[in-house]
């Protein structure tokens, strides 16, 4: 009997009470709502079958109709993007695989979003499938908001920290630093099955959700990317993003 053919959908996450920023997906980046820049640059990713935006706030719901987006209004009692996007893709037919694109990375690159979903399909054993990029030579490995990886030989990550990982006592060792990037891929089977389980005692300390998958056993494969994400968590980032868009025209 044939097996069922596999495909990918991405599902942006989006909600309205940033601590930080609220409202932040309908803050205007040259003209346009953050999340549309998001929703635009996923939709260049040609291995992604399918791309919606999953939201409890009608706000964003109606802005993305608006644009020409499929939407999923889903219950406003999740903890996590990640309990949003499972809620929205048990429902989804015909889809094997499933990308988590966050809502606020307007730069996030589709030739990596088609890395991801690529690697997931060829390998029908992978639970995980994220990205990271070595640090540089000015960034700071111990801001404890670059989340750091380490990885085996395989590729797939040993452990994530807020803490700079491994700690260099041997110079000569010369490894590189790696930064984690926040995307994550996921077999459907696997993302129904975390969200299942409860918050991890790492996960707790570290206040990092893949800590929960790496503590069940999972494996996360890590691709390695040259460039960083760039994210928007203030209305300062937003406004540099701003500048980098303009720069690119």
């Amino acid at each position: 009997m044939p097996s069922a053919r596999k495909s990918v959908a991405a599902i942006l996450p989006a909600r309205w009470g940033s601590t930080r920023f609220p409202g932040k997906p309908l803050h205007l980046i040259a003209g346009k709502p953050l999340i549309q820049h998001v929703w635009e640059r996923t939709l260049r990713a040609k291995s992604i079958s399918r791309v919606l935006i999953a939201t409890d706030d009608m706000r964003i719901a109606e802005a993305a109709f608006a644009f020409g987006a499929e939407v999923a209004v889903t219950s406003p009692k999740h903890r996590s993007g990640t309990d949003r996007i499972a809620e929205v893709a048990k429902k989804l037919k015909g889809i094997s695989h499933v990308l988590n694109v966050q809502g606020d990375e307007p730069l996030v690159d589709p030739a990596l979003l088609n890395r991801l979903a690529k690697t997931l399909l060829a390998d029908p054993k992978l639970d995980m499938v994220t990205a990271a990029n070595v640090f540089g030579p000015a960034d700071d490995v111990t801001n404890p908001n670059a989340v750091k990886v380490v990885l085996g030989r395989d590729g797939n990550a040993l452990y994530f920290s807020r803490s700079p990982i491994p700690y260099i006592r041997d110079a000569s060792a010369a490894l590189p630093l790696y930064r984690h990037q926040g995307l994550y891929g996921y077999s459907l089977k696997f993302l129904l099955q975390f969200v299942q389980w409860k918050p991890s005692p790492l996960e707790k300390a570290e206040q990092l959700e893949q800590l929960r998958a790496l503590e069940n056993g999972a494996s996360i494969r890590v691709l390695i990317t040259k460039h960083a994400s760039v994210g928007v968590d203030t209305p300062a980032d937003a406004a540099a993003v701003e500048n980098i868009l303009g720069k690119n025209r």
